[in-house]
């Protein structure tokens, strides 16, 4: 059984020497062994107590929660934080019921879901943790470079069904979202299609694909040239079209980005947030002090989201 500083130097070889996703899958079954070390074998790690972060929520945030979870226990190598996705509202959902110690989400909780909480005993406290840029985009074949606001929305609610009515070619729109649950979904349909006024009822067509994940979007975006789709600016590949998008008719043409995000020009620009049940303690503060500070926040840009801090 290696010693703890051993283990130490051989998890910080890892993270400099191999990119941040390779040595998370290699990382973990090393913290897995290392932390089933028993006594009667000589470890160490009975000297160290092992505590828990339960961290559910939002598949936006799903692989920057991965990297800081990384990252972070190679500093704390005694605290084990466990991350899943499942969309913002599943992620809340377990706040409320008392099984996650943060939950992700890509969009602000509701009214409602904040009144569920509170007949739960539960207070929920927001951090704003990054931010992001939802990014519109196409397939790379598609002549198509730019729409208002109101081309999108009017193309997701069925009222542009053809490429050709905003500039394009004469081809069918197929329309790709995410699912219900996803916090990405609820921001595109209020601020997007709705444009951000609360009256509004404008819906989803019918015929939008509803998939799982941003990583299915951009795959689909990739392989069918009549899609339209809209994801993260962290999941966008070279392998889409990115759309510049004007908030009205005559408007600048701008692209997402962190410098357009920050300066507010770009119009699709959200908080991303981390919940808890009540003001964090222990652990959960000392994570939350650490996700809010320079070194998490590096990771927030390196992963092609916009830092809290420019």
């Amino acid at each position: 059984m290696l010693s703890d500083s051993r283990q130490a130097r051989i998890i910080i070889a890892m993270q400099r020497s191999l990119p941040w996703k390779l040595a998370f899958l290699i990382l973990i079954p090393t913290l897995i062994l290392y932390g089933c070390s028993n006594p009667s074998d000589g470890g160490a790690a009975s000297d160290v107590p092992s505590t828990g972060i339960v961290n559910k929520g939002s598949d936006t945030i799903v692989n920057l929660a991965l990297a800081w979870a990384e990252a972070y226990q190679v500093l704390h190598p005694d605290v084990r934080i466990s991350v899943t996705g499942g969309g913002s509202g599943t992620g809340i959902a377990a706040l409320v019921n008392g099984t996650v110690d943060i939950a992700n989400a890509s969009r602000a909780m509701k009214a409602e879901e904040i009144d569920q909480a509170l007949s739960q005993g539960i207070d929920p406290v927001e951090f704003v943790i990054a931010r992001d840029a939802i990014a519109v985009i196409v397939n790379p074949n598609n002549p198509v470079r730019r729409l208002t606001l109101q081309q999108i929305s009017d193309i997701y609610s069925g009222k542009i069904n053809n490429w050709q009515e905003v500039g394009g070619e004469d081809r069918p729109i197929v329309r790709l979202s995410r699912e219900t649950n996803s916090g990405t979904h609820v921001y595109f349909l209020e601020n997007v299609l709705r444009m951000g006024e609360k009256e509004n009822r404008t819906l989803f067509s019918r015929d939008t694909l509803l998939l799982p994940s941003s990583e299915g979007i951009t795959s689909e975006v990739r392989q069918n040239p009549n899609a339209i789709g809209y994801d993260g600016l962290g999941y966008v590949t070279e392998e889409v079209k990115v759309i510049a998008v004007a908030s009205f008719s005559g408007g600048d043409y701008i692209f997402p980005s962190a410098e357009s995000v920050n300066s507010k020009e770009y119009p699709i620009a959200r908080d991303l947030y981390m919940y808890t049940a009540g003001e964090p303690e222990g652990d959960v503060a000392v994570f939350l002090e650490w996700v809010l500070g320079g070194e998490a926040q590096d990771i927030v840009k390196e992963l092609g989201f916009v830092p809290i801090r420019p």
